[in-house]
């Protein structure tokens, strides 16, 4: 049994926690950017490849006091690395520190491999290792002075689901698309409409979670090369997912002014498999209208920071402010780093949460 932690981003915790919890998993801690937990090897397969807002798994191996580099040697020294690596294991260690006197992150890292490596020595009973096996990527965190030693499961991050190869001039994260979607009530008997849809990751990972389609399902993890992870266990994991999809009928519909983004949409639908699930079509928001008495938006307009400028986006979110007078019963869902954007809409939001959007701190307005 390992200590695991789900790593996210800042904002999203306790939606991953949610996630968790649906998974079965119970006594979690949650703490800024991650959630912990207790699991197995099967459970480090079912969590990389179930968990949709979660960035990576890690494997926690230690925790200690660590002022000087003499006590970070000793307590990396002390873990039993062989459990979990091979004579041949190919070890890569990054890191971080904050607000620690050991502030000096390579000579950390440096510190770690050399203690693993000693570790590993008394272990193995040799004085040389090849490294030419699995990848192992260790990390080192310190934070005021306690030293976190983890192991990364995941390899390339979560939200690397496979259908995105193109993107547009201000991508959105999978992860955060796809908690930006369980945030809101939203559900599959809804339409779901998407004003600017760009590369069309919100509305392909509300459809992947409409059917029930298990966004690890189609990539491979760096674990699964490790000698301590019985392949079946992925195995097993994969085909209970395909066994567990379901189809739907609805219709997303996703709407932008670029013809070369709702290309690039198209491509990442077909290769993630629901293409035939959701309509793109080429459309001004200025000139948006719909006669659908019921709909709910989720969207990522520009903010003015990265595309567009401030005039134009000011003129947009005045016609998201008029889109819902004219529709009441339409449900909105905004994230935005606009500082004034409830001013400009026209109305307070009913809620609205703070999230991050790579390092741009955003808004997710709600209006219900």
């Amino acid at each position: 049994m390992f200590t695991l932690i789900a790593t996210t981003t800042f904002g999203i915790e306790a939606i991953t926690a949610k996630e968790l919890k649906k998974l079965g998993y119970d006594d979690l801690k949650i703490d800024n950017g991650k959630v912990t937990f207790e699991g197995d090897e099967l459970d480090i397969a079912i969590c990389n490849t179930w968990l949709r807002t979660a960035d990576r798994i890690l494997i926690s191996l230690g925790e200690f006091k660590a002022e000087t580099f003499e006590d970070l040697f000793q307590g990396t020294k002390a873990i039993n690395w062989a459990n979990i690596i091979p004579s041949n294991g190919k070890i890569h260690v990054v890191g971080k520190s904050i607000k620690s006197k050991l502030y000096s992150v390579p000579d950390c890292q440096s510190i770690v491999k050399k203690a693993i490596v000693e570790s590993m020595k008394s272990s193995y009973k040799v004085e040389w290792f090849p490294e030419d096996g699995p990848t192992y990527k260790v990390e080192i965190g310190l934070l005021k002075d306690i030293a976190t030693l983890t192991l990364d499961t995941t390899g390339p991050g979560l939200h690397k689901r496979g259908y995105r190869e193109f993107a547009g001039a201000a991508p959105l994260k999978e992860t955060l698309a796809a908690a930006l979607v369980l945030v809101s009530d939203w559900s599959a008997e809804n339409t779901l409409v998407d004003p600017f849809c760009g590369s069309g990751t919100i509305l392909i990972e509300a459809c992947l979670i409409a059917q029930n389609i298990a966004p690890g399902l189609n990539r491979r993890f760096v674990c699964e090369d490790w000698p301590i992870m019985d392949p079946d266990n992925f195995e097993q994991v994969r085909s209970s997912a395909r066994n567990s999809i379901k189809t739907s009928p609805l219709k997303f519909l996703g709407y932008d002014v670029d013809d070369k983004v709702l290309r690039v949409a198209r491509q990442n639908a077909e290769k993630a498999g629901i293409s035939k699930y959701i309509e793109f079509h080429r459309m001004d928001f200025n000139n948006f209208s719909s006669k659908k008495p019921y709909c709910y938006v989720i969207t990522n307009p520009p903010y003015g920071e990265r595309i567009g400028d401030e005039e134009s986006v000011i003129n947009l979110y005045k016609k998201l402010g008029e889109l819902k007078q004219h529709m009441p019963s339409w449900k909105l869902y905004i994230l935005t780093s606009y500082n004034n954007f409830e001013k400009v809409f026209g109305k307070k939001a009913d809620k609205n949460r703070k999230l991050y959007n790579g390092k741009i701190q955003c808004y997710y307005y709600q209006y219900l």
